[in-house]
């Protein structure tokens, strides 16, 4: 029995966080890994730090903020995660993705994620953007999926289709908004393949995951966009390409987070800037909510 992230844990943290915030969010931002500096674009910030947060698991990542921001962007009310977590700082994988229920107890509608992720495909370079179409999430491969243990039909149904977790209609106005800002250079689009971590891939790993059709490796996004979608919320995600997979051996080249975190620093603004534009456009796209259903 997998309890975790039962409805009424949910709810209590919930409720706390509306006792905290008049903001409403429809849209939730989860920033990875050098990426939370979209929050300072959110007008009107309230700060609730997850240490003070009721049943909220705690970031131990360098380059995790560790806080929610709640406030308007681009004249939508959200909630900014500056910090996620991952299976790989000894959570359970429902304690990880426990936030994107809280969210949607709280009416969060649209979630968009971002991530740095290692390039798989030797098209990618360090510095380019990819638009996440589909993953393939090897945990759940081997039996860790957040939906694991009791259904609550209160979140969704027991068996939840998967083929469309990457909204489309998202995903080409990301094509289209990247075009216009002209960014079509290093925006790509492809699959995430996600790992448990925190050791970075082997080699042979890397050409592994290349030949299953993956174009990057991180170590989440997958868990979240599963629990969000079986919460009928609609997913949007990017993954920076923060270093290249080794993929040779006789190359001397070594991953390590320190690069991720400055190539982060780097990219950060043009990517605040395509989501803030791709959130600025969603009314129009909202438009085909009530001729398109949410499951």
């Amino acid at each position: 029995r997998v309890c975790n992230n039962s409805y009424e844990e949910c709810k209590i943290t919930s409720d706390w966080l509306k006792a905290h915030t008049d903001v409403r969010p429809v849209l939730a931002i989860v920033c990875g890994s050098g990426l939370g500096g979209l929050a300072k674009t959110i007008k009107d910030p309230v700060i609730l730090k997850y240490q003070d947060i009721p049943n909220f698991p705690q970031s131990t990542v360098h380059g995790h903020a560790g806080q929610l921001v709640f406030g308007t962007l681009q004249g939508k009310q959200c909630v900014c995660m500056q910090g996620r977590f991952h299976l790989y700082e000894g959570y359970p994988v429902q304690k990880i993705t426990l936030p994107i229920r809280v969210f949607k107890l709280m009416g969060v509608q649209t979630v968009i994620l971002t991530n740095a992720a290692g390039g798989l495909n030797p098209g990618y370079r360090v510095g380019d953007v990819m638009v996440i179409r589909d993953h393939i999430n090897m945990p759940g491969m081997a039996g860790n999926n957040p939906l694991a243990g009791l259904n609550d039909e209160r979140f969704g149904v027991r068996f939840p289709c998967m083929s469309d977790a990457y909204d489309r209609k998202l995903r080409e106005m990301a094509h289209e908004v990247g075009e216009e800002l002209g960014f079509s250079d290093f925006l790509k689009e492809g699959v995430y393949v996600v790992l448990g971590g925190p050791s970075f891939e082997t080699i042979a790993e890397c050409r592994m995951l290349h030949s299953m059709g993956a174009d990057a490796v991180g170590m989440s996004t997958g868990h979240e966009v599963i629990v969000a979608r079986h919460c009928g919320m609609r997913c949007f995600a990017l993954s920076l390409i923060s270093n290249q997979s080794v993929m040779d051996y006789t190359s001397k080249e070594k991953a390590n987070h320190e690069e991720v975190l400055e190539t982060g620093k780097e990219r950060a603004a043009q990517m605040e800037q395509l989501v803030s534009t791709i959130v600025a456009r969603m009314d129009e796209w909202e438009k085909t909510l009530n001729s398109t259903p949410l499951n």
